[in-house]
């Protein structure tokens, strides 16, 4: 058996690799899964710019420190095992390598799921490390992983960014009676921030504002989820003296400079993502407040202290079944699907996706495992 194996150079994203390796022997305890499909959207464009400050390289180290493999959200299929506790045939869902195969050593096994227990994994945050068992997932329903393997991650990020706001009273924008909190999001057709503005609408007092391109104007209104969509040159449509969050998707450093110097009452500037690559920069010498990277394990395991890990879930599972019914809505669905298959498909796609020339209508669906009768199992 061959493992087909995607890199990229971790100082330019642009430039790939595909390994084909033979397979070693499993060791006591490991099992190899094939990863029948997995999501690729601009979060993971967001993990490989922040792949060393958020040690996302670490999760799947390469031979060589100077590249990469980015983690994907996906399926898999058990195809060996020397573990007594994980069969051969058994789906899982989890972070995996954008790869064909990967050997995983489960650890701590539940009904629901398990660790990666690999030594190198033992100092990177639990939520990356843990695999769960499709057949004990409430998530799960079949017929659904790839809407699953696409949102699933940015919705709980996006619940999670809902979630952190709330839990801090919109940092004191909501405070003024009639007058709402300004919620502004830029890169606002990417998935996770329509995910944040789903789950922000739902609140009373807030304005949620989306900033995005001219060309998805249209497609970000037609959401229903943003209450106002500006194109990235009409900041000054918002009174210079609301009270705003800004709440970070692009990464842009001239945006973010210039929200920075519109607001005199931005009261928090929260970093997300960084899907304008080929604009990232640093936040120095900005007025207002620091921008401040969210960090979605953190607020995790803040909310399992407070809740306990049976209501956390229950939380979490009844707003991501309730955000799938809009987003599956056969009448307006707000998201169709793209298959690609083969090394050849793999790599125009991540390059799509890379350079921003995604239609934020479509979901991308990547596999480079062997193609077979249980591929889309």
């Amino acid at each position: 058996m061959t493992t087909l194996d995607f890199q990229v150079r971790k100082d330019d994203l642009a430039r790939t690799e595909l390994h084909a390796e033979p397979d070693a022997p499993l060791a006591d305890g490991q099992i190899r899964v094939q990863i029948d499909r997995f999501a690729l959207t601009a979060n993971n464009i967001t993990y490989a710019a922040f792949g060393d400050a958020m040690h996302y390289w670490d999760f799947y180290p390469a031979d060589d420190p100077a590249w990469g493999r980015i983690p994907v959200w996906g399926f898999g299929t058990v195809v060996q095992s020397l573990h007594p506790g994980v069969a051969v045939g058994e789906p899982l869902y989890g972070y995996f390598p954008m790869a064909s195969h990967v050997v995983l050593s489960p650890a701590r096994l539940t009904e629901a799921g398990f660790v990666d227990g690999a030594p190198h994994r033992a100092p990177l945050h639990a939520v990356y490390n843990q695999v769960l068992r499709c057949n004990r997932d409430p998530f799960h329903r079949p017929g659904t992983e790839d809407v699953q393997a696409l949102l699933r991650p940015l919705y709980v990020t996006s619940w999670l960014i809902d979630d952190f706001l709330d839990d801090n009273a919109f940092f004191g924008t909501t405070a003024t009676p009639g007058v709402p909190g300004v919620m502004l999001l830029s890169s606002a057709s990417s998935k996770t921030a329509w995910g944040t503005a789903f789950a922000l609408a739902q609140r009373q007092g807030l304005e949620v504002v989306g900033l995005t391109s001219p060309g998805n104007v249209a497609y970000c209104e037609s959401l229903g989820c943003y209450h106002r969509v500006l194109t990235y040159d009409q900041l000054d449509q918002i009174p210079a003296l609301s009270p705003v969050v800004y709440v970070d998707f692009a990464g842009n450093a001239a945006l973010r400079r210039a929200v920075h110097t519109r607001f005199e009452n931005l009261a928090y500037s929260c970093s997300i993502g960084g899907t304008h690559v080929g604009e990232l920069g640093g936040a120095k010498d900005l007025p207002g407040p620091k921008p401040t990277l969210f960090f979605a394990p953190a607020q995790v395991k803040k909310r399992m202290g407070d809740w306990g890990a049976a209501e956390f879930g229950q939380r979490m599972v009844n707003a991501w079944h309730a955000f799938t019914a809009h987003v599956m809505n056969p009448v307006a669905p707000w998201l169709t699907v793209e298959h690609h298959d083969g090394p050849e498909a793999v790599q125009a796609a991540y390059a799509q996706v890379l350079g921003g020339r995604s239609d934020p209508r479509v979901g991308h669906i990547l596999s480079l495992a062997p193609r077979g009768p249980d591929n889309r199992a």
